[in-house]
């Protein structure tokens, strides 16, 4: 045999290979796309139209497996099992309010992912987007759509264990104009400025005058409920062994979760509700540990996410501690109702 007949063996050798290896993928993919669009057992989700401006409908990150996965879809707040619409639009983390929202998103790179902040209009449009420095983790609407937050971690990936940072940011959504940390914020814990290097904040929420917020402040290993002022750029601590608040819609209720002593280190939270005027705390009928900032679906109904066959189901149970927890939807998380 010649050289040149056998360079000619070698070539057609490595096409049959190559042409093998092609085959096997786009069997492998075809039979990806086929079970992803089966989507058996789970919710069904189609394309449609999907704005911020329906009206009683909720908006959430849909789990299920298919073409659609991680897409923000839209069911009638009425029948949240109903079909789902998917928009499209891609989130890891999500809210609105007032027809803004804001979409935490993840963009992959050829060798790690980096994130991004992302403001929709009502339409689900791009109006602005900003980098987010890790994970993303928590997200939140003012009551007015002019100030968005997130939250992201920058150092392990979870709240539970003590290995971990966190920046929280927020927007002004008129003027684009960002808070990059509120660790730039001024500190008043117990009644004096306090300054520490190990400060982290989580779970921003707003009030209704685009002024006022709350969040969890952490520093030397315990948490703190805080009330954030946008305007003089303070924060005051207000109750210890408090993270990611929620406000009710009328402003008088925060919802939280608290690591209750006995529970196990990666289980230790339970769902609670602090009265702002009397300080008092009501545990809630959840006996289950919630790593979740919950959203209040009303004033009386709280939701947020627990683990599922999906990845995560959305459940609610009553602000008054009464009742009993009742799955709301599967396969699906960061909720967001439109009134």
């Amino acid at each position: 045999m010649t050289a040149r007949t056998r360079i000619l063996v070698l070539l057609a050798a490595v096409a049959v290979l190559a042409g093998v290896g092609v085959a096997s993928v786009l069997h492998a993919s075809a039979r990806a796309e086929r079970r992803d669009q089966a989507q058996p057992g789970g919710p069904r989700v189609s394309r449609g139209p999907l704005t911020l401006s329906d009206r009683h409908r909720v908006i959430f990150r849909n789990m299920a497996w298919g073409p659609h996965r991680d897409e923000l879809t839209g069911v009638p707040a009425a029948d949240p099992t109903g079909p789902r619409t998917a928009s499209g639009v891609k989130c890891l983390r999500f809210h609105a309010a007032a027809g803004t929202g804001v979409c935490l998103q993840a963009v992959h790179g050829p060798v790690s992912d980096t994130y991004r902040a992302v403001l929709l209009d009502a339409r689900l449009k791009e109006t602005h987007h900003y980098d987010v420095p890790g994970i993303p983790s928590r997200a939140r609407v003012s009551p007015s759509g002019h100030f968005a937050a997130w939250t992201a971690f920058v150092g392990g990936d979870s709240y539970a264990g003590t290995n971990f940072s966190t920046r929280a940011a927020i927007v002004d959504v008129r003027t684009g104009t960002l808070i990059p940390s509120l660790e730039s914020f001024r500190i008043v814990k117990d009644g004096h400025r306090y300054r520490a290097a190990d400060v982290n904040f989580w779970g921003v929420t707003f009030a209704a005058d685009d002024r006022t917020f709350y969040a969890t402040l952490a520093t030397k290993g315990r948490t703190y409920l805080v009330r954030g002022d946008l305007n003089a750029r303070t924060v005051t601590t207000l109750r210890t062994n408090v993270e990611c608040p929620s406000l009710s819609p009328d402003g008088t209720r925060i919802a939280f979760k608290k690591r209750v002593p006995g529970l196990p280190k990666d289980a230790p939270w339970r769902l609670y509700v602090l009265d702002l005027r009397t300080l008092r705390e009501t545990p809630l009928a959840e006996s289950r540990s919630v790593d979740d900032q919950a959203v209040w679906r009303d004033d009386h109904t709280l939701v947020y996410a627990l683990p599922g066959d999906y990845g995560a189901d959305l459940y609610q149970v009553p602000a008054d501690g009464t009742g009993k927890p009742r799955r709301l939807s599967t396969a699906a998380v960061s909720p967001a109702f439109l009134p």
